[in-house]
């Protein structure tokens, strides 16, 4: 009898540390896809703050720590870090196998990541708590500023290969150049 073992989406390919930069999976637990039914947000937000303390974020940003809320397109955000409580006003999904989340973190997390994305990353324009769904090289992804140096990448579990694949070929190109001085 074949036994089957559960394994995370980048299990066996992360942690990594190349230059200034390290690379981690994050253990987000359950991941809740909640999309409002039409005209019903604000109700939504104000039971999700009421049940976890965590509203629903605007476009483009992400709130909380654990748990979280992060934007994700029109109109729809990840709970990530908690169980998602009754919403009788929105659509409420399990996604929690869904991504491969990879946290990035050093001086030139931010160098790494340019490589990869078309959004501008700099500390004045992307902030702590903005949140982007891009193009993380060739695919659909979502970028979270953490803090200054700390960013979070999410794609879809069935791309987590090539997630670190591109993550460690940027870090060692820009840990290539400063070693070269420049």
């Amino acid at each position: 009898m074949v036994k089957l073992i559960a394994q995370t989406a980048c299990s066996g390919l992360l942690p990594k540390t190349i230059g200034t930069v390290s690379l981690t999976e994050v253990d987000a637990g359950p991941v809740t896809l909640i999309a409002p039914h039409k005209g019903q947000q604000k109700a939504v937000s104000a039971a999700l703050k009421a049940a976890i303390g965590v509203g629903f974020p605007a476009p483009n940003r992400s709130v909380g720590t654990t748990p979280r809320a992060v934007w994700c397109g029109k109109e729809q955000a990840l709970l990530i870090g908690t169980e998602c409580p009754e919403l009788g006003g929105a659509a409420c999904v399990d996604h929690s196998d869904a991504w491969a989340i990879v946290q990035i973190n050093g001086a030139d997390a931010s160098a790494v990541l340019a490589r990869l994305t078309p959004i501008d990353l700099r500390a004045t324009e992307f902030k702590r708590g903005h949140t982007a769904r891009t193009l993380v090289g060739h695919m659909t992804g979502g970028i979270t500023r953490l803090g200054a140096q700390s960013f979070e990448v999410m794609v879809m579990r069935s791309m987590a290969g090539t997630l670190v694949h591109d993550l460690t070929q940027a870090a060692e190109n820009i840990a290539a150049r400063a070693e070269l001085g420049g």
